[in-house]
């Protein structure tokens, strides 16, 4: 391998505004490594403020480490480092054959995707491409024993990077992006060999050639049909009320309802199946009767019509309520964070706290929590968050004393408070 498939070299970022640093969920699950390992969630705010104020000078990447020079606000520059396993040759070959069995994954890498079935597929042969708890060692030339400002800097800034290549994460774990594609190329070659025609030593002989004009002006096989176009609106469903009586039990107006209910269902499904990745994502789960009247009474049926699903749903007005503001907000993972309270494990209970830690900076003064499960309410006002089972914060309000869905989810508790929905 060359220099530049071994070692890449990124010039120092511009300073970034607000408070996320990775958009990909592999990058988000960089800095999930980070948060779990780090044991002081001071150091990891004042590394994440260092970094957002463009203290990390230029990245270099290479097998097993990343390293840059921060410097702390007096402008010392520290040389800091940040450690991950390599694969060894069995994993690699493990998670070479792993890729090269589905093309959708080699069609994601080419595109500097990593789809997450491509991460849940190597786990299962025993390979964990993404770094997990205690991954991520650190040194720094500041002689602190765990993560300093000066690392958890750079792993903010490598996030911002992997969230533009990947494959920077396959060149930490061993392999230079021309020499993974060279390998897979060869992986999937030998796949389709046995499946070529193969000469016979008893074989007939060839036929004899034809006449180049002749094959090619020889019918081909037709081509593929073009993927439908995208539709920029949902049809619009015909009127069935007409000059005859409908049949005894039969609610027009509920039938044309779910009709333009099922176009707006119809145009949403073919977007998803013509956007990028779409193969490759998992199906979605089929929603429960519940589900789905909450997802009916949040598209905003007719009165008549929202009346009958308050009705017959065997809740009361305030629950369906507090449901479809929930929907509104995140569909059917939001109403399970209304209905659900659980009891975080150590694991996840640790990432809270990092998280929680580390969400308000130095300048800023942190509110009170008090917690409960998987709730947290600031004393002394009607807020809280709740922890979801996917790492995620939800904002709540209290109104005519009980709580509200108060705005989407997010990775940082405190932009989850400061929803105008949650502060009022």
């Amino acid at each position: 391998m060359s220099r530049a498939e071994v070692e890449r070299t990124f010039a120092a970022l511009p300073p970034v505004r607000g408070r996320g640093f990775a958009g990909t969920w592999w990058g988000r699950a960089w800095l999930k490594a980070l948060e779990d390992t780090a044991l002081d969630g001071e150091q990891l705010r004042r590394g994440r403020k260092q970094a957002r104020e463009g203290a990390v000078g230029a990245v270099c990447v290479r097998p097993g480490r990343v390293t840059g020079v921060v410097r702390d606000r007096d402008r010392t520059p520290y040389r800091s480092d940040v450690l991950l396993r390599e694969f060894t040759e069995a994993e690699w070959d493990r998670l070479l054959e792993v890729v090269a069995d589905r093309s959708g994954h080699i069609a994601a890498l080419l595109d500097r995707d990593m789809p997450p079935q491509l991460a849940e597929d190597a786990a299962a042969v025993g390979v964990e491409l993404l770094p997990g708890i205690g991954d991520l060692e650190p040194e720094c030339g500041c002689e602190a024993w765990d993560h300093c400002p000066h690392t958890a800097a750079l792993c903010y800034q490598l996030a911002r990077l992997l969230d533009e290549d990947p494959y920077l994460l396959l060149l930490m774990r061993g392999r230079g992006e021309r020499e993974l594609l060279d390998e897979l190329q060869v992986r999937s070659a030998a796949r389709a060999a046995p499946h070529l025609p193969r000469a016979a030593e008893d074989a007939p002989p060839a036929p004899e050639g034809v006449p180049a004009r002749e094959a090619f002006a020889a019918p081909g096989p037709p081509p593929l049909p073009a993927p439908p176009p995208a539709v920029t609106a949902p049809g619009r469903p015909p009127a069935l009320a007409g000059g005859t009586d409908p049949a005894e039990g039969l609610d027009v107006a509920a039938l044309e309802f779910l009709a333009a209910d099922a176009a707006v269902r119809a145009q949403r499904l073919l977007a998803e199946a013509l956007s990028p990745g779409h193969a490759s994502s998992p199906i979605p789960a089929t929603l429960t009767v519940w589900q789905d009247t909450v997802r009916l009474t949040a598209a905003g049926p007719p009165a008549p019509i929202a009346a009958r699903l308050a009705a017959g749903c065997g809740r009361d007005r305030t629950d369906l309520a507090r449901a479809v503001r929930a929907w509104e907000h995140g569909g059917a993972a939001a109403l399970t964070v209304l209905e659900e309270e659980w009891v975080p494990d150590a694991a996840a209970l640790a990432r809270a706290r990092v998280q929680l830690a580390a969400a308000w900076e130095e300048d800023e003064q942190a509110p009170e929590l008090r917690a409960a499960g998987n709730r947290w309410t600031v004393v002394g006002a009607d807020l809280q968050v709740r922890y979801g089972r996917d790492g995620r914060w939800w904002p709540y309000r209290k109104e005519r004393g009980r709580w509200w869905p108060a705005g989407p989810a997010g990775h940082d508790p405190a932009a989850a408070l400061a929803m105008p929905g949650a502060d009022g």
